[in-house]
């Protein structure tokens, strides 16, 4: 399947955020009919009318958890992007519920609204959270995986693609501890972090895009994509971004909040066992057996050396100056410097 070829309409559950906000320029870029960008935050959706002012993009303001208003902005629709979620590990931990009618239900309403519209495909946005959950929002972002994969397995003869992507921290992204790092260092404190040692994935928002394009391109229902990404602490992404701004690297360590977990992992050994590589991106297919399982199973010797999880603490890790030429990268960053002084974002 090829990705958005001309007078293709797309919509964008959670539209307003971060990946939102460059799939949408992205797509304007291209010859697509029409971009729907469905919150319920009308605040931002008038934001991007006034920044965007393409008449390609029509706002619809509703909320996943409503089906009727996801089925009503489905319409007529191609392609879905559903990035709308509940996305703190420590709001979810206090509010898991929330997180349940947000990540869970709200995700099984764009699936079967998208199916019952005759959507072509649909890509739902997952995180390595989802990998041997500890947290709330981990467990609803896996238990939206599964409402993918159920519907794949269920309807073999859908119209609907459905398929998932996983990836790790978002660089800049809303929410992110890099906006927060930049935001303490201005006002003149020193950044605030967890454990020092504690890792996370990297990857930036064009990452992501691609990951999920690279999802449309490919997808067979149920499929998982996970994009490879390199990793590294968080006290080293700390000290990258006070060298990036020219301030001593003194952190202020506060200890782990409710439900974060020392390593992340995108990819479990099960899954790695049956993946297929494809170069930066791994595909987990979908496991569409029935329940009719067989009596009796033979199962031969395993040769070469056990699989191990593809997680945050074995990845290829990136020291402090890897992390700033990333940093370096990324516009939001270079903006910032150029504010504080025009000579350190060259």
């Amino acid at each position: 399947m090829t990705l958005l070829t001309t007078g293709r309409r797309v919509l964008i559950t959670g539209g307003t955020g971060s990946f939102g906000r460059t799939m949408v320029r992205r797509l304007l870029d291209r010859d697509v009919a029409e971009i729907r960008v469905f919150s319920r935050d009308e605040a931002k959706q008038d934001e991007m009318r006034r920044l965007l002012g393409d008449e390609r993009v029509r706002y619809h303001v509703g909320d996943v958890r409503d089906y009727d208003s996801v089925l009503q902005a489905s319409r007529g629709i191609d392609h879905v992007f559903h990035a709308a979620a509940l996305k703190q590990v420590p709001s979810c931990e206090f509010f898991p519920l929330e997180a349940v009618r947000t990540n869970i239900l709200g995700s099984a309403n764009v699936v079967e609204a998208a199916a019952r519209n005759g959507v072509g495909s649909v890509v739902v946005l997952s995180t390595d959270k989802a990998v041997y959950p500890v947290n709330a929002m981990g467990m609803s972002k896996a238990m939206m995986e599964k409402v993918a994969q159920a519907h794949a397995r269920n309807n073999p003869n859908s119209a609907t693609i459905v398929s998932c992507v996983r990836y790790g921290n978002v660089m800049y992204s809303r929410g992110s501890v890099i906006p927060l790092f930049i935001e303490q260092i201005k006002a003149g404190r020193a950044p605030t972090v967890t454990d020092p040692t504690m890792t996370r994935f990297l990857m930036s928002l064009d990452e992501s895009v691609e990951l999920v394009e690279h999802a449309f391109q490919h997808a067979r229902p149920g499929d998982i994509f996970i994009r490879k990404a390199a990793a590294c602490t968080i006290g080293d992404l700390a000290e990258a971004v006070c060298e990036l701004f020219n301030v001593p690297a003194k952190l202020d360590v506060i200890g782990v909040r409710h439900g974060e977990k020392l390593d992340e992992t995108l990819a479990s050994r099960e899954e790695l066992t049956q993946a297929e590589d494809f170069g930066e991106f791994l595909r987990v297919p979908l496991d569409a057996r029935d329940l009719n399982y067989s009596l009796y199973v033979s199962e031969g010797e395993l040769d070469g050396e056990p699989v191990k999880d593809f997680n945050s603490s074995n990845a290829p890790r990136l020291g402090v100056p890897q992390i700033m030429e990333l940093l370096k990268r990324l516009p939001e960053i270079r903006a910032e410097l150029a504010l504080r002084d025009p000579v350190l974002a060259c």
